[in-house]
């Protein structure tokens, strides 16, 4: 019988699980505190927000090529200095890099363990994704971790570009094996002290439940969260908005008449302020006009007295309505009517229309279509296709059979330039191999192949 003074196994667990626990949360707690030195908590969402659509891209454009379905969680932010990647990277893991060549300046580093590398290039080399940790990475491991990894960059620059709406292109990857107590793959990563380091967890199938990480230097991080919201450079090339004018609704005024032309300009500032709230619109618009010259009478209308100095009509006072006679405006004989587009002559003609009935056309066409009878056409009979991984292609030799997608007896393909335009079947001429047409493909068909 136990005495109560001892702890069970399952109690000596639960204490070490509760002790990582906490040291783990005592770990984010400090990250956190530090990443708040470089980045506010909006702009640690704005980049989470820009790495959670990105690399939702690359996760499809990585399902794509392994053909397992990849499943990525919203990303984590920290920072990671310098002189503690030894402690974040303790054994060996593969580095790939790229560099932004336009649409931003900066270099990111996607960083995954070598046992997911090791999955990830046997999947892309036809294999089941079952390796073994004593497995190390060849050249041909290495060639198909870097062409994944640049799919995938590839899909995230596209997602960018939709993202700030500009062009972002990237540099081919360069992929290494990063080992830091060995001074490997260093030159992988950004030459700066800090790095912003956005974590995933990715799954692909049931083969990998790991980790990616994205390096990232903390101006470029800053560089693309100015960008999203909002507070990047602007286009050089684009101009300040117009201010707004008080006359902005009124039409642009006519040249004016040498008459008038001739006339000495004068300060406009200096003229009398009139109101004519009790104008008609179009006598406002008319008596508001800045291009007519200071001492230049205006047109009066019928029963309005004018001034006997300075040639102006004489204005009712404030809120009073003008006389005018039948309710209208009217002009006198004579009046310049610059600018008003109802009294305007306007030239009306009847539209003629060029006659396309002609028939000598048709002889021209057929000329034209002589000129065409001479081309060379390229045609091609297609027995039939498959698809191969990369494994069955090397593992060809002499005598090996490649089984194709048509069935024995079932007409071939008919293609000239490439497009499908007959089927058909073999025969032997004399000692060389032709082609019976059976079947002409309709236009329809033929609009609907072309790509």
């Amino acid at each position: 019988m136990m005495s109560k003074d001892y702890l069970s196994q399952e109690e000596i667990d639960a204490l070490l699980r509760q002790t990582s626990e906490d040291n783990d949360s005592g770990s984010e707690a400090a990250a956190d505190s530090q990443i708040g030195t470089y980045l506010t908590p909006i702009e640690q969402d704005a980049l989470g927000e820009i790495g959670n659509i990105t690399f939702g891209s690359a996760a499809t454009a990585l399902s794509t090529l392994l053909g397992k379905k990849v499943d990525i969680t919203t990303p984590q932010v920290t920072i990671v200095k310098r002189d503690k990647l030894d402690v974040e990277f303790p054994r060996p893991h593969v580095a790939v890099s790229v560099s932004y060549v336009e649409g931003f300046q900066g270099i990111n580093s996607l960083v995954i363990k070598s046992m997911d590398a090791q999955i990830i290039a046997d999947l892309m080399l036809g294999g089941e994704g079952n390796v073994s940790n004593g497995d190390e990475l060849n050249e041909i491991h290495i060639s198909a971790v870097q062409e994944a990894m640049n799919q995938m960059m590839g899909s995230s620059a596209t997602s960018m570009s939709t993202i700030f709406n500009r062009l972002v292109n990237i540099s081919p990857p360069g992929i290494d094996i990063l080992d830091i107590e060995k001074g490997n793959g260093i030159g992988q990563l950004p030459p700066d002290d800090v790095f912003i380091k956005v974590s995933f967890k990715i799954k692909v199938g049931d083969l990998i439940d790991s980790t990616i990480m994205q390096l990232l230097p903390v101006d470029f991080a800053k560089q693309m969260v100015d960008s999203l919201m909002g507070g990047g450079s602007t286009d050089p090339h684009s101009e300040p908005a117009p201010k707004a004018s008080s006359n902005a609704e009124q039409p642009a005024s006519a040249p004016q008449p040498p008459a008038l032309a001739s006339a000495p300009a004068a300060d406009i500032s200096e003229q009398p302020q009139v109101s004519f709230s009790g104008l008609p619109p179009e006598q406002q618009s008319q008596a508001n006009d800045p291009q007519l010259p200071y001492g230049v009478p205006m047109q009066p209308q019928h029963g309005m007295p004018m001034h006997p100095q300075s040639g102006l009509p004489v204005q009712p006072p404030y809120g009073v309505p003008m006389q005018m006679p039948g309710g209208a405006p009217s002009q006198p004989a004579g009046a310049n009517t610059y600018g008003n587009a109802v009294n305007r002559s306007v030239n009306v003609q009847p539209v003629q229309f060029a006659n396309f009935q002609g028939g000598s056309f048709a002889h021209g066409d057929d000329t034209n279509l002589n000129l065409l009878l001479d081309i060379p056409l390229k045609v091609t009979v297609e027995l039939g296709r498959t698809q191969k991984q990369i494994k069955d292609i090397l593992e060809l030799s002499q005598g090996s059979i490649i089984e194709l997608d048509k069935l024995a007896g079932e007409p071939v393909d008919i293609l000239v330039n490439n497009k499908l335009i007959a089927k058909g079947e073999v025969v032997v001429i004399d000692e060389n191999f032709g082609v019976r047409v059976t079947d002409i493909v309709s236009q329809w068909d033929r609009i609907a192949k072309i790509q």
